[in-house]
């Protein structure tokens, strides 16, 4: 409980512009100055202060999380699939986008704009796709939708207040996918559907199945998430499986049917 606390504090800090973790690592500063003396009594040459405080503990990176794994591991089913075409809605482009580019050609959508792209194989196209004629004038067979879907319809990125807007950009987006093709989504998960203005939204790991996409269908080919400390779960029992997530990810790859 202590620790959700401190968690929400700290959350809750970030959104007004203070991260409490770099405001301790001024207690660090005397540590500063002393190497800094020590570089210059032993001959090197400063030309301009700037106390980096925070890294002194770091790690070398940091290979675990939700945009970690789900990243890489969808990067590796279109790998594996090599589709005809692949599109991508609104997932991050320093990420996933960055990881499919890097061995084939990625058409990217997303609300909000891309300048200086500066890559050959990323082809952007900015567009909403909670509006259904932008979905039925683009046809694939591979889809993606990573972490994103959670804030259709919150106006946090500029797009229409819609307290159902999730659902239509998701049935917008299952329309653009050919029969028999693949829809990797990807979105949070807990233990129950939550709505956290204007944030994002939580899902319930079983919820997607109820959503109404008629007169389409899809099923869940594959089904993995990760868990609330960031490790990867692969190839889950959506249905059978204990899923005991309150800050998850589900990762799920669709197969449309009709």
């Amino acid at each position: 409980m202590i620790r959700d606390i401190l968690i929400r504090v700290h959350h809750s800090m970030l959104q007004l512009g203070f991260d409490v973790q770099k405001m301790v690592a001024y207690l660090r500063y005397p540590r500063y100055l002393k190497e800094r003396s020590k570089f210059i009594s032993k001959g090197g040459v400063i030309t301009k202060n700037f106390p980096i405080l925070y890294d002194y503990r770091d790690k070398a990176g940091k290979a675990m999380g939700q945009y970690f794994h789900q990243d890489l591991l969808v990067a590796s089913f279109i790998y594996s699939k090599n589709p005809k075409k692949h599109i991508d809605i609104g997932s991050r482009i320093d990420g996933f986008v960055a990881h499919v580019a890097s061995f084939r050609e990625i058409e990217v959508m997303d609300i909000r704009p891309l300048n200086q792209i500066g890559h050959k194989n990323i082809h952007f196209f900015q567009s909403d796709l909670m509006d259904f004629n932008v979905g039925v004038s683009k046809k694939t067979d591979s889809l993606s939708c990573l972490h994103a879907i959670e804030h259709f319809g919150l106006g946090r990125y500029g797009d229409e207040i819609d307290p159902l807007g999730y659902l239509k950009g998701f049935k917008n987006m299952l329309g653009m996918v050919e029969l028999g093709g693949t829809f990797y989504i990807s979105f949070p998960i807990s233990k129950s559907n939550e709505v956290h203005f204007n944030a994002h939204r939580f899902f319930h790991p079983r919820d997607i199945l109820s959503w109404d996409v008629s007169p389409m269908a899809f099923k869940v080919s594959r089904f993995d998430y990760v868990d609330d400390i960031g490790n990867l779960h692969k190839n889950i029992d959506l249905i059978g499986d204990l899923i005991d997530v309150k800050d998850g990810c589900g990762i799920y790859s669709l197969e449309r049917l009709n």
